[in-house]
């Protein structure tokens, strides 16, 4: 029986959400590439088994969103994050693993990963966290960003960007794991009031996403939630 409270398919956008995925057991590639043909959304431009394959294939397809395999036969996905956003800067990894801790979340934030999802998660979590990272959120259990972000530390003295009051109480939602109707309905505040204050906070920390963003705060001091 259906469960009521998966995701449904979503009419296709002017611009689907294109997304490459990066994984080396071929029925799980196969399994993924069938489910996503039931989200019209989803444009799923292409997948491969290694990270030498990925490298090509984000700078030829410059997806939205790539879906990375954390253990790959050529090596460490989280490794190669960097390496993907340099030749698809527009491009947000999404990290699939087996396993997952505040360490491997740190590592993630440092190289400037959207996200962190366990392989043995439902499906409909993942195209939850594909339709949540391509509106600009992360995907990250609250409890694990609290402790990759403790691991990252603060405070390190340098000059940081003037956040208003309100910025710095969105930034500080933000690195709670707070999307943008939370903070809309905790600080009372229209949506597009909310992706305003987003901007700046972008704008001032230099930064290209909310990721980004957390943990450049973090990094400088700005975190602090007043």
């Amino acid at each position: 029986m259906p469960n009521p409270n998966s995701p449904q398919p979503m009419p296709p956008a002017a611009a689907p959400i294109r997304v490459l995925l990066v994984e080396d057991h071929k029925m799980v590639a196969e399994a993924l590439g069938a489910a996503f043909e039931e989200f019209p959304e989803i444009d799923l431009v292409a997948s491969v088994e290694s990270l030498a394959h990925g490298m090509i294939a984000a700078e030829e397809h410059r997806p939205d969103i790539v879906l990375l395999d954390r253990r790959l036969p050529d090596g460490d996905g989280i490794e190669a994050i960097a390496g993907l956003r340099a030749v698809s800067p527009s491009s947000r990894v999404l990290v699939l693993t087996g396993d997952a801790n505040s360490a491997i979340v740190a590592r993630i934030l440092e190289v400037g990963g959207a996200g962190l999802l366990l392989k043995s998660g439902l499906l409909d979590e993942l195209i939850t966290a594909i339709r949540t990272i391509a509106a600009g959120d992360m995907v990250i259990d609250p409890e694990l960003l609290s402790g990759a972000l403790a691991m990252l530390g603060g405070g390190s003295g340098r000059i940081g960007p003037v956040l208003t009051l309100r910025e710095r109480q969105v930034l500080g939602l933000i690195a709670e794991g707070a999307g943008t109707d939370r903070i809309a309905e905790e600080l009372r505040l229209a949506r597009n009031t909310v992706r305003n204050h987003v901007q700046r906070i972008l704008v001032k920390t230099g930064t290209h996403s909310k990721l980004e963003a957390v943990v450049h705060a973090r990094k400088n001091g700005l975190l602090e939630r007043p």
